[in-house]
């Protein structure tokens, strides 16, 4: 069992754990995920890692309440346990030093984005990071991503803070400007990211982009986090999390992410009638 030591509410229906898991914190480096299951019943999901302490042997996931699972994890406190947590998972984020580097994040993935902006600046480069949500209080983590960047710009959909746009929107404005863009990171929702990379095609800037497609036991057995990148079927949880943004067919990702959206429907219905909670 694994037990939770600290537990945060960030913004509505955003949280963040932190667990005790020092065998996960020896080796946990930018951009990877693990593997969690509540109890022996329940299903396996993946949760991206967005800190930890080696030291205290403690490793930080930030997650969105959506389904089953998550609102079942969002009920849980610090002291209690969760069965399994299996990681690190993925191939790290290759960081090295590029030159300039924008960091995109979009909602709740700037807690995914922290640790890599943070490795990237350690290595020399310039961040300049970009994070967005649709309104100002869904936004968090804006001082933890500023501090480990060169500029933060900081946007929200509807203009209730900071900038009212997208993140395309300035990622657009700084590739337009005199400045050499080595390269771009973009987390974030699927459309965030497919929308970046279509940005940043143009000038020919690579872009990086973490993939989260339907995944059971993230070791590659299984198959079900297969996409397709420059026509070459790829396991999601061993050859990435991390692609070639240009390259991934988004089409086919979009298709595969809303194949058991029916049920999963269902199966968050049945919980909260069993539980007595209405939605």
């Amino acid at each position: 069992m694994y037990e939770i030591l600290l537990k945060q509410d960030l913004v509505p229906d955003i949280y963040l754990l932190k667990i005790a898991a020092s065998n996960v914190a020896k080796k946990a480096q930018p951009g990877q995920f693990v593997i969690i299951r509540i109890d022996e019943r329940g299903e396996r999901i993946p949760l991206t890692i967005a800190g930890w302490d080696r030291e205290e042997g403690s490793i930080t996931v930030v997650f969105m309440e959506v389904g089953t699972t998550t609102h079942r994890l969002a009920l849980l406190e610090a002291g209690d346990s969760i069965a399994d947590f299996i990681g690190p998972l993925g191939l790290p984020t290759h960081i090295e030093k590029f030159g300039t580097v924008i960091c995109v994040a979009g909602g709740f993935a700037v807690a995914t984005i922290v640790p890599i902006a943070k490795a990237l600046k350690m290595k020399g480069n310039k961040v300049i990071s970009i994070m967005g949500a649709r309104s100002k209080n869904l936004l968090f983590w804006e001082y933890e991503l500023g501090s480990v960047s060169d500029q933060l710009i900081v946007t929200t959909d509807d203009g209730s803070y900071a900038r009212k746009g997208v993140v395309t929107e300035p990622l657009k404005e700084l590739l337009e400007g005199g400045e050499k863009i080595d390269r771009v990171i973009a987390i974030g929702p699927s459309i965030m990211m497919k929308f970046c990379a279509k940005t940043t095609q143009p000038f020919g800037v690579k872009t990086i982009v973490s993939l989260n497609p339907i995944m059971v036991d993230g070791t590659g057995m299984c198959g079900c986090c297969r996409v397709s990148v420059a026509g070459v079927t790829k396991f999601t949880c061993v050859d990435g999390p991390d692609f070639d943004g240009h390259q991934v067919d988004w089409d086919l990702l979009f298709a595969r992410q809303r194949i058991y959206l029916d049920e999963e429907k269902l199966s968050l219905e049945r919980w909260q009638s069993q539980c007595g909670i209405h939605s």
